[in-house]
Protein backbone atom coordinates (compact mmCIF):
# COMPACT_ATOMS: atom_id res chain seq x y z
CA UNK A 1 0.00 0.00 0.00
CA UNK A 2 2.85 2.35 0.72
CA UNK A 3 4.10 1.91 -2.84
CA UNK A 4 0.74 3.00 -4.20
CA UNK A 5 0.19 5.88 -1.82
CA UNK A 6 2.53 8.19 -3.71
CA UNK A 7 0.39 8.03 -6.83
CA UNK A 8 -3.16 7.46 -5.59
CA UNK A 9 -4.26 11.07 -5.50
CA UNK A 10 -4.91 13.13 -8.58
CA UNK A 11 -1.97 15.39 -9.21
CA UNK A 12 -2.83 19.02 -8.92
CA UNK A 13 -2.62 21.25 -11.95
CA UNK A 14 -2.28 25.01 -12.02
CA UNK A 15 -4.58 27.17 -14.08
CA UNK A 16 -2.70 30.07 -15.54
CA UNK A 17 -4.24 33.51 -15.70
CA UNK A 18 -6.29 34.09 -18.86
CA UNK A 19 -4.20 35.51 -21.64
CA UNK A 20 -4.70 39.19 -22.28
CA UNK A 21 -4.87 38.74 -26.04
CA UNK A 22 -7.28 37.18 -28.49
CA UNK A 23 -5.29 36.75 -31.67
CA UNK A 24 -2.05 34.96 -32.40
CA UNK A 25 0.78 37.35 -33.17
CA UNK A 26 -1.15 40.49 -32.25
CA UNK A 27 1.53 41.76 -29.86
CA UNK A 28 4.36 41.91 -32.38
CA UNK A 29 7.87 41.02 -31.30
CA UNK A 30 9.48 39.87 -28.05
CA UNK A 31 13.20 39.89 -27.20
CA UNK A 32 14.85 37.42 -24.80
CA UNK A 33 18.48 37.55 -23.71
CA UNK A 34 20.55 34.79 -22.08
CA UNK A 35 24.14 35.67 -21.31
CA UNK A 36 25.00 32.03 -21.98
CA UNK A 37 24.39 31.56 -25.70
CA UNK A 38 22.79 28.34 -26.97
CA UNK A 39 25.01 26.10 -29.06
CA UNK A 40 22.41 23.48 -30.02
CA UNK A 41 18.63 23.12 -29.87
CA UNK A 42 18.53 19.41 -29.11
CA UNK A 43 18.33 18.84 -25.32
CA UNK A 44 19.39 15.22 -25.78
CA UNK A 45 22.80 16.38 -26.99
CA UNK A 46 23.46 18.97 -24.32
CA UNK A 47 22.85 19.22 -20.59
CA UNK A 48 23.54 22.96 -20.68
CA UNK A 49 20.62 24.95 -19.25
CA UNK A 50 20.77 27.56 -22.00
CA UNK A 51 20.37 24.85 -24.65
CA UNK A 52 17.53 23.10 -22.83
CA UNK A 53 15.63 26.32 -22.20
CA UNK A 54 15.98 27.79 -25.68
CA UNK A 55 14.85 24.45 -27.13
CA UNK A 56 11.80 24.53 -24.84
CA UNK A 57 10.35 27.28 -27.02
CA UNK A 58 10.13 24.71 -29.81
CA UNK A 59 9.99 21.15 -28.48
CA UNK A 60 7.76 20.10 -25.59
CA UNK A 61 7.33 17.15 -23.20
CA UNK A 62 4.19 15.21 -22.40
CA UNK A 63 3.99 16.97 -19.05
CA UNK A 64 5.68 19.79 -17.16
CA UNK A 65 6.18 20.98 -13.62
CA UNK A 66 4.51 24.27 -12.78
CA UNK A 67 5.85 27.06 -10.58
CA UNK A 68 4.87 25.09 -7.46
CA UNK A 69 6.42 21.84 -8.66
CA UNK A 70 3.04 20.25 -9.45
CA UNK A 71 2.76 18.04 -12.54
CA UNK A 72 0.64 19.47 -15.36
CA UNK A 73 -0.25 17.92 -18.70
CA UNK A 74 1.12 19.51 -21.89
CA UNK A 75 1.07 17.18 -24.88
CA UNK A 76 -0.67 14.49 -22.82
CA UNK A 77 -4.39 14.40 -22.10
CA UNK A 78 -3.67 14.11 -18.39
CA UNK A 79 -0.95 13.13 -15.95
CA UNK A 80 -1.17 9.35 -15.46
CA UNK A 81 -1.74 8.17 -11.87
CA UNK A 82 -2.74 4.96 -10.16
CA UNK A 83 -6.16 6.48 -9.48
CA UNK A 84 -6.92 7.28 -13.13
CA UNK A 85 -5.47 3.99 -14.36
CA UNK A 86 -2.48 5.53 -16.07
CA UNK A 87 0.00 3.93 -13.67
CA UNK A 88 -0.28 0.20 -13.14
CA UNK A 89 -1.17 -1.16 -9.70
CA UNK A 90 2.23 -2.86 -9.48
CA UNK A 91 3.94 0.43 -10.39
CA UNK A 92 5.87 -1.23 -13.19
CA UNK A 93 4.34 0.74 -16.06
CA UNK A 94 2.94 4.13 -16.95
CA UNK A 95 0.64 4.74 -19.91
CA UNK A 96 0.56 8.13 -21.59
CA UNK A 97 -2.17 9.28 -23.96
CA UNK A 98 -1.50 12.17 -26.32
CA UNK A 99 -4.07 14.88 -26.86
CA UNK A 100 -5.96 14.26 -30.08
CA UNK A 101 -5.35 16.52 -33.05
CA UNK A 102 -1.81 17.55 -32.14
CA UNK A 103 0.39 18.40 -35.09
CA UNK A 104 4.03 19.26 -35.52
CA UNK A 105 4.94 22.70 -36.78
CA UNK A 106 5.23 21.22 -40.29
CA UNK A 107 1.56 20.16 -40.12
CA UNK A 108 2.13 16.41 -39.75
CA UNK A 109 0.39 14.56 -36.90
CA UNK A 110 2.08 13.87 -33.58
CA UNK A 111 1.73 10.18 -32.79
CA UNK A 112 2.82 7.63 -30.25
CA UNK A 113 5.54 6.58 -32.72
CA UNK A 114 7.25 9.91 -32.02
CA UNK A 115 7.12 9.28 -28.28
CA UNK A 116 8.59 5.78 -28.59
CA UNK A 117 11.22 7.06 -31.01
CA UNK A 118 12.30 9.72 -28.51
CA UNK A 119 13.03 7.01 -25.94
CA UNK A 120 14.84 4.84 -28.49
CA UNK A 121 16.91 7.85 -29.58
CA UNK A 122 18.09 8.64 -26.05
CA UNK A 123 18.61 5.03 -24.97
CA UNK A 124 20.57 4.01 -28.08
CA UNK A 125 23.70 2.35 -26.63
CA UNK A 126 25.82 3.66 -29.50
CA UNK A 127 24.86 7.25 -28.75
CA UNK A 128 25.64 9.70 -26.01
CA UNK A 129 22.38 11.02 -24.60
CA UNK A 130 22.78 13.96 -22.24
CA UNK A 131 19.48 13.07 -20.52
CA UNK A 132 19.94 9.31 -20.12
CA UNK A 133 19.17 9.46 -16.38
CA UNK A 134 15.59 10.39 -17.31
CA UNK A 135 15.19 6.86 -18.68
CA UNK A 136 16.69 5.07 -15.68
CA UNK A 137 15.11 1.64 -15.23
CA UNK A 138 13.12 1.70 -18.49
CA UNK A 139 12.77 -1.76 -20.06
CA UNK A 140 10.62 -0.83 -23.02
CA UNK A 141 8.30 1.73 -24.59
CA UNK A 142 5.39 0.10 -26.38
CA UNK A 143 2.98 1.68 -28.86
CA UNK A 144 -0.62 0.82 -27.89
CA UNK A 145 -2.34 2.89 -30.56
CA UNK A 146 -1.66 6.08 -32.50
CA UNK A 147 -2.04 8.23 -29.39
CA UNK A 148 -1.02 5.87 -26.58
CA UNK A 149 2.29 4.51 -25.31
CA UNK A 150 3.19 2.42 -22.30
CA UNK A 151 6.56 2.74 -20.59
CA UNK A 152 7.53 -0.44 -18.74
CA UNK A 153 10.16 -0.52 -16.01
CA UNK A 154 12.24 -3.47 -14.91
CA UNK A 155 11.04 -3.04 -11.33
CA UNK A 156 8.26 -1.18 -9.55
CA UNK A 157 8.81 2.54 -10.16
CA UNK A 158 6.98 4.68 -7.59
CA UNK A 159 8.17 7.81 -9.38
CA UNK A 160 7.58 6.94 -13.06
CA UNK A 161 7.80 10.57 -14.23
CA UNK A 162 11.33 10.48 -15.63
CA UNK A 163 10.74 9.91 -19.35
CA UNK A 164 8.91 12.68 -21.22
CA UNK A 165 8.43 14.98 -18.19
CA UNK A 166 9.88 18.47 -18.00
CA UNK A 167 12.03 20.53 -20.32
CA UNK A 168 14.92 18.07 -20.13
CA UNK A 169 12.92 15.27 -21.78
CA UNK A 170 10.81 16.63 -24.68
CA UNK A 171 9.33 14.69 -27.60
CA UNK A 172 11.24 14.93 -30.88
CA UNK A 173 9.87 14.13 -34.32
CA UNK A 174 10.73 10.67 -35.62
CA UNK A 175 10.57 11.75 -39.26
CA UNK A 176 13.21 14.42 -38.66
CA UNK A 177 15.59 12.43 -36.45
CA UNK A 178 15.19 8.80 -37.55
CA UNK A 179 18.47 8.88 -39.50
CA UNK A 180 20.27 10.51 -36.56
CA UNK A 181 20.50 7.61 -34.17
CA UNK A 182 23.49 6.59 -32.08
CA UNK A 183 26.89 7.88 -33.19
CA UNK A 184 25.24 9.82 -36.04
CA UNK A 185 23.31 12.07 -33.63
CA UNK A 186 25.83 14.95 -33.47
CA UNK A 187 26.19 14.94 -37.28
CA UNK A 188 22.56 15.95 -37.97
CA UNK A 189 23.16 19.66 -37.89
CA UNK A 190 19.94 20.75 -39.61
CA UNK A 191 17.79 18.80 -37.14
CA UNK A 192 19.83 19.75 -34.09
CA UNK A 193 19.80 23.44 -35.00
CA UNK A 194 16.20 23.61 -36.20
CA UNK A 195 14.03 20.94 -34.61
CA UNK A 196 10.44 20.59 -35.78
CA UNK A 197 8.34 20.94 -32.65
CA UNK A 198 4.93 21.40 -31.09
CA UNK A 199 5.84 24.50 -29.08
CA UNK A 200 4.63 28.06 -29.63
CA UNK A 201 7.56 29.08 -31.83
CA UNK A 202 9.41 27.85 -34.91
CA UNK A 203 13.10 28.44 -35.63
CA UNK A 204 13.77 30.46 -38.78
CA UNK A 205 17.48 31.06 -38.23
CA UNK A 206 19.96 29.76 -35.68
CA UNK A 207 23.47 31.10 -35.33
CA UNK A 208 25.17 28.96 -32.70
CA UNK A 209 26.62 30.86 -29.75
CA UNK A 210 24.90 34.01 -30.96
CA UNK A 211 21.24 34.48 -31.85
CA UNK A 212 18.08 32.52 -32.67
CA UNK A 213 15.26 33.98 -34.74
CA UNK A 214 11.78 32.50 -34.37
CA UNK A 215 8.23 33.09 -35.53
CA UNK A 216 4.93 31.97 -34.08
CA UNK A 217 4.00 28.38 -34.81
CA UNK A 218 0.97 28.56 -37.12
CA UNK A 219 0.04 25.03 -36.06
CA UNK A 220 0.19 25.64 -32.32
CA UNK A 221 -2.67 23.88 -30.55
CA UNK A 222 -4.18 27.08 -29.11
CA UNK A 223 -5.32 29.31 -31.98
CA UNK A 224 -4.97 32.48 -29.87
CA UNK A 225 -1.39 31.82 -28.83
CA UNK A 226 1.36 32.87 -28.79
CA UNK A 227 0.62 36.59 -28.55
CA UNK A 228 3.92 37.43 -30.18
CA UNK A 229 4.38 37.03 -33.93
CA UNK A 230 8.14 36.75 -33.67
CA UNK A 231 10.87 36.26 -31.12
CA UNK A 232 14.58 36.95 -30.90
CA UNK A 233 16.66 34.89 -28.50
CA UNK A 234 20.00 36.65 -28.07
CA UNK A 235 22.85 34.80 -26.42
CA UNK A 236 26.27 35.76 -25.16
CA UNK A 237 27.84 38.69 -23.40
CA UNK A 238 27.60 38.69 -19.64
CA UNK A 239 25.02 38.92 -16.87
CA UNK A 240 25.69 42.63 -16.39
CA UNK A 241 24.87 43.49 -19.99
CA UNK A 242 21.79 41.27 -19.88
CA UNK A 243 20.48 42.96 -16.74
CA UNK A 244 21.02 46.43 -18.16
CA UNK A 245 19.30 45.50 -21.41
CA UNK A 246 16.05 44.89 -19.51
CA UNK A 247 16.23 47.01 -16.38
CA UNK A 248 18.01 50.12 -17.67
CA UNK A 249 17.68 50.44 -21.44
CA UNK A 250 14.54 48.42 -22.15
CA UNK A 251 16.18 46.90 -25.24
CA UNK A 252 15.10 43.40 -24.21
CA UNK A 253 11.96 42.05 -22.61
CA UNK A 254 13.37 39.17 -20.58
CA UNK A 255 16.81 38.47 -19.08
CA UNK A 256 17.65 35.11 -17.54
CA UNK A 257 19.78 34.20 -14.54
CA UNK A 258 21.16 37.55 -13.44
CA UNK A 259 24.12 36.14 -11.57
CA UNK A 260 25.19 39.49 -10.20
CA UNK A 261 26.21 40.95 -6.86
CA UNK A 262 23.12 42.25 -5.03
CA UNK A 263 24.25 45.88 -4.99
CA UNK A 264 24.82 45.80 -8.75
CA UNK A 265 21.34 44.41 -9.35
CA UNK A 266 19.72 46.98 -7.06
CA UNK A 267 21.42 49.82 -8.93
CA UNK A 268 20.20 48.50 -12.27
CA UNK A 269 16.62 48.26 -11.02
CA UNK A 270 16.66 52.02 -10.49
CA UNK A 271 16.51 52.32 -14.29
CA UNK A 272 12.78 51.76 -14.07
CA UNK A 273 12.37 49.82 -17.32
CA UNK A 274 11.80 46.42 -15.75
CA UNK A 275 11.44 44.37 -12.63
CA UNK A 276 13.33 41.45 -11.14
CA UNK A 277 11.72 38.14 -10.19
CA UNK A 278 13.31 35.62 -7.85
CA UNK A 279 12.64 32.23 -6.30
CA UNK A 280 14.58 29.42 -4.65
CA UNK A 281 14.56 25.94 -6.12
CA UNK A 282 17.36 23.38 -6.40
CA UNK A 283 20.08 25.40 -8.13
CA UNK A 284 23.43 24.76 -6.42
CA UNK A 285 26.74 26.39 -7.32
CA UNK A 286 29.35 23.73 -6.69
CA UNK A 287 32.84 22.48 -7.46
CA UNK A 288 33.25 19.12 -9.17
CA UNK A 289 36.40 17.12 -8.48
CA UNK A 290 37.79 15.18 -11.46
CA UNK A 291 38.48 11.54 -10.65
CA UNK A 292 40.47 11.08 -13.87
CA UNK A 293 43.81 12.30 -15.17
CA UNK A 294 43.51 14.94 -17.87
CA UNK A 295 47.20 15.47 -18.50
CA UNK A 296 47.85 16.51 -22.12
CA UNK A 297 50.69 13.98 -22.08
CA UNK A 298 48.11 11.21 -22.25
CA UNK A 299 46.83 10.09 -25.68
CA UNK A 300 43.44 11.35 -26.82
CA UNK A 301 40.87 8.69 -26.16
CA UNK A 302 42.46 7.87 -22.82
CA UNK A 303 42.78 11.34 -21.35
CA UNK A 304 39.95 12.14 -18.96
CA UNK A 305 38.69 8.55 -18.78
CA UNK A 306 38.65 5.86 -16.11
CA UNK A 307 41.75 4.32 -17.71
CA UNK A 308 43.87 6.87 -15.85
CA UNK A 309 42.90 7.84 -12.27
CA UNK A 310 43.70 11.36 -11.09
CA UNK A 311 47.19 11.58 -9.53
CA UNK A 312 46.00 13.17 -6.26
CA UNK A 313 42.26 13.93 -6.28
CA UNK A 314 41.67 10.21 -5.79
CA UNK A 315 42.84 10.87 -2.22
CA UNK A 316 39.65 11.74 -0.32
CA UNK A 317 41.71 13.65 2.26
CA UNK A 318 42.84 16.10 -0.42
CA UNK A 319 39.27 16.61 -1.58
CA UNK A 320 38.04 17.11 1.97
CA UNK A 321 40.82 19.60 2.73
CA UNK A 322 39.89 21.63 -0.35
CA UNK A 323 36.30 21.82 0.90
CA UNK A 324 37.32 22.70 4.47
CA UNK A 325 39.36 25.68 3.24
CA UNK A 326 36.33 27.46 1.71
CA UNK A 327 34.40 30.23 3.48
CA UNK A 328 30.91 29.76 2.04
CA UNK A 329 29.40 32.62 4.06
CA UNK A 330 31.78 35.06 2.42
CA UNK A 331 30.99 33.65 -1.03
CA UNK A 332 27.29 34.24 -0.45
CA UNK A 333 27.92 37.75 0.85
CA UNK A 334 29.95 38.88 -2.16
CA UNK A 335 28.04 36.95 -4.80
CA UNK A 336 24.37 36.70 -3.98
CA UNK A 337 23.29 38.43 -0.78
CA UNK A 338 19.72 37.41 0.07
CA UNK A 339 19.50 35.48 -3.20
CA UNK A 340 21.90 32.84 -1.89
CA UNK A 341 22.56 30.71 1.14
CA UNK A 342 25.57 28.54 1.98
CA UNK A 343 25.01 24.82 1.56
CA UNK A 344 26.76 21.49 1.92
CA UNK A 345 24.13 19.69 -0.16
CA UNK A 346 23.82 18.93 -3.84
CA UNK A 347 20.06 18.48 -3.25
CA UNK A 348 19.04 21.44 -1.05
CA UNK A 349 15.28 21.04 -1.55
CA UNK A 350 12.52 19.98 -1.15
CA UNK A 351 12.85 19.56 2.60
CA UNK A 352 11.96 15.85 2.50
CA UNK A 353 15.08 15.18 0.41
CA UNK A 354 17.51 17.69 1.95
CA UNK A 355 20.23 16.25 4.19
CA UNK A 356 20.99 17.88 7.54
CA UNK A 357 24.65 17.95 6.53
CA UNK A 358 26.20 21.18 7.81
CA UNK A 359 29.81 20.01 8.27
CA UNK A 360 31.18 22.29 5.55
CA UNK A 361 29.61 25.53 6.74
CA UNK A 362 32.52 26.60 8.98
CA UNK A 363 35.78 27.37 7.23
CA UNK A 364 38.70 25.51 8.80
CA UNK A 365 42.06 26.43 7.27
CA UNK A 366 44.03 24.97 10.20
CA UNK A 367 42.08 21.72 10.01
CA UNK A 368 42.66 21.47 6.26
CA UNK A 369 46.40 21.89 6.73
CA UNK A 370 46.46 19.28 9.48
CA UNK A 371 44.55 16.81 7.30
CA UNK A 372 47.01 17.22 4.44
CA UNK A 373 49.93 16.84 6.86
CA UNK A 374 48.40 13.64 8.18
CA UNK A 375 47.95 12.35 4.62
CA UNK A 376 51.66 12.83 3.94
CA UNK A 377 51.41 15.87 1.65
CA UNK A 378 54.42 17.88 2.79
CA UNK A 379 54.94 21.57 2.05
CA UNK A 380 57.83 22.11 -0.37
CA UNK A 381 60.29 24.98 -0.52
CA UNK A 382 57.96 26.90 -2.85
CA UNK A 383 54.98 26.48 -0.51
CA UNK A 384 53.30 23.82 -2.66
CA UNK A 385 52.63 20.44 -1.08
CA UNK A 386 53.95 17.27 -2.67
CA UNK A 387 54.13 13.56 -2.06
CA UNK A 388 56.02 10.84 -3.91
CA UNK A 389 56.97 13.34 -6.61
CA UNK A 390 53.37 14.52 -7.17
CA UNK A 391 52.67 18.21 -6.56
CA UNK A 392 49.29 19.53 -5.45
CA UNK A 393 48.96 21.76 -8.50
CA UNK A 394 45.53 22.21 -10.06
CA UNK A 395 43.71 23.79 -12.98
CA UNK A 396 40.39 25.27 -11.79
CA UNK A 397 37.96 26.12 -14.59
CA UNK A 398 34.54 27.68 -14.87
CA UNK A 399 32.50 29.84 -17.23
CA UNK A 400 33.20 33.54 -17.73
CA UNK A 401 31.07 35.48 -15.26
CA UNK A 402 31.93 38.25 -12.79
CA UNK A 403 30.58 36.42 -9.74
CA UNK A 404 32.31 33.16 -10.70
CA UNK A 405 35.60 34.94 -11.25
CA UNK A 406 35.27 36.54 -7.80
CA UNK A 407 34.67 33.07 -6.36
CA UNK A 408 37.69 31.70 -8.20
CA UNK A 409 39.96 34.43 -6.88
CA UNK A 410 38.93 33.85 -3.26
CA UNK A 411 39.05 30.06 -3.48
CA UNK A 412 42.48 30.19 -5.15
CA UNK A 413 43.69 32.30 -2.21
CA UNK A 414 42.32 29.85 0.36
CA UNK A 415 43.69 26.81 -1.46
CA UNK A 416 47.14 28.31 -1.84
CA UNK A 417 47.04 29.11 1.87
CA UNK A 418 46.85 25.38 2.58
CA UNK A 419 49.59 24.58 0.05
CA UNK A 420 47.66 23.81 -3.14
CA UNK A 421 48.90 25.61 -6.25
CA UNK A 422 45.91 26.79 -8.30
CA UNK A 423 45.74 28.02 -11.87
CA UNK A 424 42.51 29.74 -12.87
CA UNK A 425 40.82 29.41 -16.22
CA UNK A 426 37.51 30.82 -17.41
CA UNK A 427 35.81 29.80 -20.63
CA UNK A 428 33.08 31.52 -22.61
CA UNK A 429 29.81 30.13 -21.23
CA UNK A 430 28.48 29.28 -24.68
CA UNK A 431 31.45 27.00 -25.23
CA UNK A 432 31.76 25.69 -21.67
CA UNK A 433 28.13 24.61 -21.50
CA UNK A 434 27.95 23.57 -25.16
CA UNK A 435 27.73 20.02 -26.36
CA UNK A 436 30.32 20.13 -29.14
CA UNK A 437 32.04 16.71 -28.98
CA UNK A 438 35.07 18.15 -30.75
CA UNK A 439 35.70 20.91 -28.22
CA UNK A 440 38.22 20.34 -25.40
CA UNK A 441 36.63 23.18 -23.40
CA UNK A 442 33.20 21.81 -22.47
CA UNK A 443 32.25 21.02 -18.89
CA UNK A 444 31.37 17.49 -20.02
CA UNK A 445 34.86 16.85 -21.37
CA UNK A 446 36.30 18.36 -18.19
CA UNK A 447 39.95 18.77 -19.17
CA UNK A 448 40.81 20.31 -15.79
CA UNK A 449 41.27 19.16 -12.22
CA UNK A 450 38.24 20.92 -10.79
CA UNK A 451 35.40 22.88 -12.35
CA UNK A 452 32.62 25.06 -10.99
CA UNK A 453 29.08 25.52 -12.27
CA UNK A 454 25.45 25.18 -11.21
CA UNK A 455 22.49 23.20 -12.45
CA UNK A 456 19.26 21.79 -11.08
CA UNK A 457 16.62 19.20 -11.87
CA UNK A 458 13.09 19.17 -13.26
CA UNK A 459 10.36 18.81 -10.68
CA UNK A 460 10.62 18.17 -6.96
CA UNK A 461 11.90 14.57 -6.95
CA UNK A 462 15.71 14.19 -7.21
CA UNK A 463 15.80 10.56 -8.38
CA UNK A 464 16.92 11.26 -11.96
CA UNK A 465 19.30 13.97 -10.76
CA UNK A 466 21.05 11.65 -8.32
CA UNK A 467 21.10 8.90 -10.95
CA UNK A 468 23.38 11.13 -13.03
CA UNK A 469 26.31 10.00 -10.88
CA UNK A 470 26.06 6.29 -11.60
CA UNK A 471 29.07 4.65 -13.21
CA UNK A 472 27.50 4.35 -16.67
CA UNK A 473 26.79 8.07 -17.01
CA UNK A 474 30.43 9.21 -17.29
CA UNK A 475 31.21 11.18 -20.49
CA UNK A 476 33.74 9.39 -22.68
CA UNK A 477 34.85 9.29 -26.31
CA UNK A 478 32.45 6.43 -27.08
CA UNK A 479 29.49 8.68 -26.15
CA UNK A 480 30.83 11.73 -28.01
CA UNK A 481 31.70 13.11 -24.54
CA UNK A 482 28.04 13.29 -23.59
CA UNK A 483 26.96 12.16 -20.14
CA UNK A 484 25.91 13.58 -16.79
CA UNK A 485 28.52 12.13 -14.42
CA UNK A 486 31.03 14.93 -14.98
CA UNK A 487 33.57 13.90 -12.35
CA UNK A 488 33.63 10.24 -13.48
CA UNK A 489 32.71 9.08 -9.95
CA UNK A 490 32.02 5.35 -9.76
CA UNK A 491 30.89 3.44 -6.67
CA UNK A 492 28.87 0.22 -7.06
CA UNK A 493 27.18 0.89 -3.71
CA UNK A 494 25.99 4.25 -5.01
CA UNK A 495 24.58 2.55 -8.11
CA UNK A 496 22.77 0.00 -5.92
CA UNK A 497 21.21 2.75 -3.80
CA UNK A 498 20.03 4.61 -6.92
CA UNK A 499 18.31 1.41 -8.02
CA UNK A 500 16.77 1.06 -4.54
CA UNK A 501 15.50 4.64 -4.68
CA UNK A 502 13.89 3.83 -8.01
CA UNK A 503 11.79 1.01 -6.53
CA UNK A 504 10.97 2.63 -3.17
CA UNK A 505 7.47 4.05 -2.73
CA UNK A 506 7.39 5.32 0.84
CA UNK A 507 8.05 9.04 0.75
CA UNK A 508 9.87 8.88 4.08
CA UNK A 509 12.09 6.05 2.85
CA UNK A 510 12.73 7.82 -0.45
CA UNK A 511 13.89 10.83 1.52
CA UNK A 512 16.24 8.71 3.61
CA UNK A 513 17.85 7.12 0.54
CA UNK A 514 18.19 10.44 -1.29
CA UNK A 515 19.93 11.95 1.72
CA UNK A 516 22.38 9.05 1.87
CA UNK A 517 23.13 9.45 -1.84
CA UNK A 518 23.61 13.19 -1.41
CA UNK A 519 25.98 12.59 1.50
CA UNK A 520 27.96 9.96 -0.41
CA UNK A 521 28.77 12.57 -3.03
CA UNK A 522 29.28 15.57 -0.77
CA UNK A 523 30.10 14.48 2.79
CA UNK A 524 31.72 11.07 2.46
CA UNK A 525 33.66 11.34 -0.80
CA UNK A 526 33.75 15.11 -1.48
CA UNK A 527 33.63 14.46 -5.24
CA UNK A 528 31.02 17.23 -5.31
CA UNK A 529 31.72 20.30 -3.16
CA UNK A 530 28.57 22.43 -2.86
CA UNK A 531 29.04 26.12 -2.25
CA UNK A 532 25.82 28.13 -2.58
CA UNK A 533 22.13 27.30 -2.78
CA UNK A 534 21.27 29.93 -5.36
CA UNK A 535 17.97 31.67 -5.76
CA UNK A 536 17.05 32.17 -9.40
CA UNK A 537 16.96 35.88 -10.27
CA UNK A 538 15.74 37.04 -13.67
CA UNK A 539 14.14 40.21 -14.98
CA UNK A 540 11.37 41.20 -17.34
CA UNK A 541 10.20 44.44 -18.89
CA UNK A 542 7.37 46.25 -17.16
CA UNK A 543 5.43 45.91 -20.39
CA UNK A 544 5.70 42.10 -20.49
CA UNK A 545 2.77 40.28 -18.94
CA UNK A 546 2.13 36.63 -18.14
CA UNK A 547 5.62 35.85 -16.80
CA UNK A 548 5.58 33.18 -14.09
CA UNK A 549 9.05 32.34 -12.76
CA UNK A 550 9.51 28.59 -12.53
CA UNK A 551 12.49 27.00 -10.77
CA UNK A 552 11.19 23.43 -11.27
CA UNK A 553 11.24 23.32 -15.09
CA UNK A 554 12.36 25.44 -18.01
CA UNK A 555 12.19 29.09 -17.07
CA UNK A 556 10.47 29.67 -20.41
CA UNK A 557 7.85 27.02 -19.67
CA UNK A 558 4.83 29.29 -20.19
CA UNK A 559 6.10 31.61 -22.93
CA UNK A 560 2.93 30.86 -24.91
CA UNK A 561 1.07 32.85 -22.24
CA UNK A 562 3.26 35.94 -22.38
CA UNK A 563 1.72 39.11 -23.77
CA UNK A 564 2.36 42.82 -24.14
CA UNK A 565 0.72 45.03 -21.54
CA UNK A 566 -0.97 47.84 -23.42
Amino acid sequence: MKLKALLLGAIAGTALAPAAFAERGSDGHVNIIYWQAPSILNPYLSSGTKDIESASLVVEPLGRYDQDGALVAYLAEEIPTVENGGVSADLKSITWKLKSGLVWSDGSPVTSADVKFTADYCMDPAGGCAQLAKFEGVDSVEIIDDLTVTVTFGEAKPNPYGPFMGGQSPIIQMAQFENCMGAKAPECTDANFGPIGTGPFVVTDFRPNDVISMVANDNYRDAAKPAFASLTFKGGGDATASGRAVLETGEFDYAWNLQLAPDVLAKMAEGGKGTTVAAFGTLVERIEMNMTNTSPDLPEGERGTAMHPHPFLTDVRVRKALSMAIDRDLLVEIGYGRAGRPTCNLVPAPLAYASDNTDCLTQDIAGAKALLDEAGWAVGSDGVREKDGVRLSMLYQTSTNAVRQDFQALIKQWWEEIGVETELRNINASVFFGGDPGSPDTFQRFYADVEMYANNFDGTDPESYLAQHTCDKAPKPETQWQGENMNRYCDPLYDELVAELGRTGSLAKRGEIAKVLNDMLTKDSYVVVPLVDRGRVSAHANSLGGVVLNTWDSELWNVADWYRIK
